[in-house]
């Protein structure tokens, strides 16, 4: 690149590498209204806090009486948002960082082979072991299985292991039982009860951290560069104000279907941790506005490598903890058709909002 001479290039015998690296060094772009860039770390602070503790507080608050369409909404709204956010505001932008048509993709061995979408596959892979691993690890901790897959077919009849482990019980038990039989009985169905409610608990706590462990990384990139960005800073800012909102939303509507203890304080400090990431990354990228560069080689480096993991950490807790899960394999989804409708044109229309917003960021 030190050679290299913009005003002077022969199209027959310049390296395209050169071409290519001197576009996207565009340098820094900041170009002043530091107060309203101020004003940006107060604003989405407040209404992506509001966004996240909203579906949290409704379902932990009875008395406020939300009406159950408005928290179905939010819910589902929400799993629209974090799908669309994985394809259109994560790979897309990974492939435009690190891709084969970039800066980064055409140097060094970087250029060897298509590191975004493997990135992307190895995120995803270490996704479902992690979701994979913390299920088992529940299952074998408190005894509880699966149904075998040879007597289900065998039998043509599916039953859940709770009830499979209560009538193998029950059909061992004498036509009456003392005092002692029927409190030990007891106590085994409560410990049934509250080995389901913690294998439910630590299986949706995990894809959960993990899905925010995504969202964050990708709110770190926006607060940074809406720091530093310039003439796009007006456009920006609103995006991003709907974005954090939006993601908000689907991080709280997610949070509140898990089953936490009662007092818990962990549901609190995720949502505010949320709130908090794109603020923090404003203010760090308000600290480095003159010399930040978001088009160099490293912050391209950086930036591709962190949207490949959170895409692939989205896209399959988009695709398999909240449209599989709730859609196709849940055993208590409602049968209402009017509500499934809505259910799924909520979805539908947080991926369609979520989706137009990448047009401008």
């Amino acid at each position: 690149m030190s050679d290299f001479d913009p005003h002077n290039v022969d199209l027959d015998t310049v390296d395209p590498t050169e071409v290519v690296c001197y576009l996207n060094s565009a340098g820094n772009e900041y170009n002043g209204r530091l107060g309203a860039r101020i004003s940006a770390i107060f604003v989405i602070l407040i209404v992506s806090s509001i966004t996240t503790f909203f579906p949290v507080i409704a379902k932990r608050v009875p008395r406020l009486r939300i009406p159950l369409y408005v928290y179905l909404f939010a819910k589902y709204f929400g799993a629209g948002v974090i799908i669309a956010t994985a394809f259109i505001h994560l790979l897309d932008p990974a492939y435009g960082e690190i891709g084969p048509a970039t800066c980064v993709g055409m140097t060094g061995h970087w250029a060897d082979y298509s590191w975004c979408p493997a990135i992307v596959l190895i995120s995803l892979m270490l996704v479902f072991l992690l979701d994979f691993g913390a299920e088992r690890y529940v299952e074998k901790k408190y005894g509880l299985c699966r149904d075998d897959p040879e007597s289900i077919m065998a039998s043509g009849v599916e039953v859940s292991p709770l009830s499979v482990r209560r009538s193998n019980s029950n059909s061992h038990s004498h036509p009456t039982l003392d005092s002692k039989d029927k409190q030990a009985k007891e106590i085994e169905a409560q410990s049934l009860d509250d080995g389901e409610m913690e294998r439910s608990f630590r299986q949706q706590i995990a894809a959960f951290l993990i899905l925010e462990f995504g969202v964050i990384f990708h709110s770190v990139i926006i607060g940074l560069n809406l720091g530093v960005v310039g003439d796009e800073f007006t456009t920006l800012y609103p995006v991003i104000v709907f974005h954090q909102s939006f993601e908000g939303l689907g991080i709280g509507a997610r949070m509140s279907s898990i089953p936490f203890k009662k007092g818990s304080w962990l549901p609190w400090a995720l949502c505010s941790a949320y709130g908090l990431t794109t603020p923090i990354s404003i203010a760090i990228g308000l600290g480095l506005r003159t010399t930040y560069n978001s088009g160099s080689f490293t912050a391209n480096v950086v930036s591709g490598v962190l949207d490949s993991i959170s895409a692939g950490i989205l896209i399959y807790t988009g695709l398999v903890e909240l449209l599989a899960r709730d859609f196709l394999f849940d055993p208590h989804r409602t049968r209402d058709d009017k509500r499934l409708a809505f259910m799924v044109l909520s979805m539908l229309l947080g991926a369609g909002i979520m989706a137009l917003l990448g047009k401008w960021a």
